[in-house]
């Protein structure tokens, strides 16, 4: 479990470290390699994995609301990539929310360092989200607005829509960036 963590804070001091780096006189490179997200989806997975395997003291205490991962990809190719990205951001803040009430409810200490892992990969995406000046997201008040949603009540959904969530509409955003377009020119 450990190591886990430790994989995810050293990805996550790779990316701060290539940021700072003193001297650059240009702006931040984008994060476009998509091996980072492949490990955050890896991670997703295990936790899934595990979340299965609980047998006590892994419930949400409450329903959580999620982010649709179904993809239309006529639809998809054709909103402009604000729209994407935002649908993306309120998506991972979402996840963001559900999580951390997945961790208040579940007392199967076990669970925790893969939700706690699960969070911080989701904060380190948006953190690869900005490198790729992908404009910031302001979430709402509340989630009871948001379109493309459902509600889990189960914590194996939650974390199932977790995976999918990163595999499906994350990675089309990331694959689609702008500033990851190599000039064909």
């Amino acid at each position: 479990m450990l190591q886990k963590t430790n994989r995810g804070l050293l990805a996550l001091l790779l990316m701060v470290l290539e940021w700072t780096r003193p001297g650059l006189p240009s702006p931040l490179r984008p994060i476009c390699d998509l091996r980072v997200l492949n490990h955050f989806i890896k991670e997703a997975q295990d936790a899934e994995v595990a979340m299965k395997s609980c047998r006590e003291g892994c419930s949400l205490s409450e329903t959580v609301t999620v982010p649709q991962t179904r993809v239309d990809f006529d639809v998809w190719e054709k909103t402009n990539a604000l729209e994407q990205a935002q649908e993306v951001q309120s998506g991972l803040w979402l996840l963001q929310q559900a999580l951390s009430s997945l961790r208040t409810s579940v007392t199967n200490t076990a669970l925790h360092s893969h939700i706690d892992n699960s969070i911080r990969n989701l904060l380190s995406i948006n953190a690869v989200l900005r490198s790729l000046n992908i404009q910031e997201y302001s979430p709402p008040a509340s989630a009871a607005g948001l379109e493309g949603t459902w509600r889990v009540s189960l914590a194996t959904d939650l974390l199932q829509v977790h995976v999918n969530f990163l595999r499906g509409k994350v990675r089309l955003l990331l694959l689609d960036a702008q500033a990851c377009q190599q000039d064909v020119g």
